[in-house]
């Protein structure tokens, strides 16, 4: 599975980075491909490439604030979930998009 995810927070600092990281970690554990971009306070940060966005199965996007250039993704399926929720259950977002994707 291939997955392209942009984290932010309503600070853009420490909840950001911590989701981006807990979704790569788990992501990467469970054998699958994915891209994070994150929105902090510094600015956009590891962009998402058009080729990886057109390649991914799924979107994931933090929905504590708004995602600047969330027009990119128009057409794709997209999981919308908190910096908490990436942060403290990545896993659990693994299996339920691993899941989707199987019956789909």
């Amino acid at each position: 599975m291939k997955i392209v995810a942009v984290t932010s927070c309503p600070t853009g600092v420490a909840h950001t980075y911590l989701a981006a990281e807990a979704l790569e970690k788990a992501f990467k554990e469970g054998g699958h491909t994915i891209s994070v971009e994150t929105q902090g306070s510094v600015g956009i940060e590891g962009e998402i490439t058009q080729t990886d966005i057109e390649g991914a199965d799924f979107v994931i996007l933090t929905k504590d604030v708004s995602i600047k250039g969330e027009e990119r993704f128009s057409g794709k399926q997209i999981v919308r979930v908190t910096a908490g929720n990436a942060i403290r259950k990545a896993d659990l977002i693994v299996k339920k998009l691993e899941q989707k994707l199987q019956e789909q």
